[in-house]
């Protein structure tokens, strides 16, 4: 591992077994104060300062507020630390595939993804651990009134449905994130359109000139993200963003007290891959917009865009969900709360019924419409 690498790697050797002075129970994390709580007896504790030893032996205060560290992506194959500064264990559900990273004490008989109870602990595996954390701030009770608000205004979704969906079924999990910073420097060549009328006869006809373009651009990315795990809805987890990535805390066990947090089932290889796609998608729109302010403009076409990365670092992060399901006419439907934000998305079924009266209403409407105009 490079002397560059062991710099950037964030320290979880810290043990700690979080139980509560005042009565001995396990302390869990708290969203509501970001310290820990005791759900038996109410004791609270901040989550002290860590002491850092510096390579002239003296110990060094290590501020809470510290962000991930940012590592350098050729050093990705060296990644080697897997401590996650205390005992943990993997649950497999058989059913959705989910990979579940327990503290070693939790006892899971059920997934937090699809509600199965076909749930195995896995034998060790050697994961990655995070290099940053961003903590829970909306807390399970907050999570269920947001999301009643927000089926309630689901006008097609079953009466049935929504009382199945129950907001006490919420289970609070991180999810695991990389993010990668890099510069871009890119070279295009393109055509642009400006529209004019001209006259044909008695009637304006618009016609397109079109003319060659090219140039440079430059911009440096900060924090894009991929989603590290493959076993969800895509569409749901992405209803969630955006996070404030840049809120994330130097890794502690303590801030994923009580939770369980998904072992990541795509390398940070495969995700700098689809990281630069969506740097490539971007920067093409951002060409476009740029070519048709600078020019004036009304289209582009023939756009080719070749564009270089940089200076590209990575962290990994672990996200905070509030997840719940429920299962309707054999169907499960996944629901999320972005345990940072507070913003619910999710799928709902769709009541034939209410559709169908819905658009006899509108035609309704519309052959009245129709019979009083004429």
């Amino acid at each position: 591992m490079s002397d560059e690498f062991d710099a950037n790697v964030v320290s979880t050797l810290k043990e700690t077994d979080r139980k509560c002075p005042s009565c001995g129970g396990t302390m869990d994390f708290d969203p509501k104060t970001g310290g820990l709580l005791c759900p038996y007896c109410g004791h609270t504790e901040e989550i002290k300062n860590e002491a850092a030893t510096a390579s002239d032996g003296q110990e060094q205060n290590v501020n809470d507020s510290e962000s991930a560290k940012e590592i350098p992506l050729d050093d990705a194959e060296n990644t080697a630390n897997c401590d996650w500064g205390t005992a943990t264990k993997t649950i497999i559900c058989k059913s959705c595939g989910a990979e579940s990273v327990y503290d070693a004490q939790v006892i899971s008989s059920e997934c937090p993804y699809c509600g199965s109870n076909q749930v195995t602990e896995a034998g060790d595996k050697q994961t990655m651990a995070p290099g940053g954390v961003v903590p829970f701030k909306i807390d399970q009770k907050e999570a269920g009134s947001r999301f009643i608000n927000w089926i309630k205004k689901k006008f097609y979704c079953p009466k049935a449905a929504k009382e199945s969906a129950k907001p006490q079924n919420f289970k609070g999990m991180y999810l695991p994130y990389w993010t990668f910073d890099s510069q871009t420097h890119s070279t295009y060549t393109a055509q642009y359109g400006k529209d004019r009328t001209i006259k044909n006869g008695d009637k304006e006809e618009t016609v397109t000139d079109w003319f060659n373009t090219s140039g440079t651009y430059g911009k440096f990315f900060d924090d894009e993200l991929v989603c590290g795990t493959d076993q969800h809805d895509t569409n749901l987890l992405r209803g969630l963003e955006p996070y404030n990535t840049a809120d994330n805390k130097t890794y502690k066990p303590e801030y994923v007290a009580g939770f369980g947090a998904e072992r990541y089932s795509i390398g940070v290889k495969a995700a700098w891959e689809k990281a630069k796609a969506s740097i490539s998608n971007k920067i093409k729109s951002e060409i476009t917009s740029k070519i048709l302010s600078e020019h004036n403009a009304n289209h582009v076409r023939n756009l080719n865009v070749s564009s270089t990365f940089s200076a590209n670092t990575f962290k990994y992060l672990l996200l905070p969900v509030w997840i719940s399901s429920f299962k309707y006419k054999d169907k499960i439907y996944q629901f999320a709360v972005n345990g940072q934000t507070g913003r619910v998305y999710g799928k709902t079924p769709i009541s034939a019924i209410k559709v169908i009266l819905t658009i006899v209403i509108v035609i309704a409407i519309i052959a009245l419409i129709t019979y009083l105009t004429q």
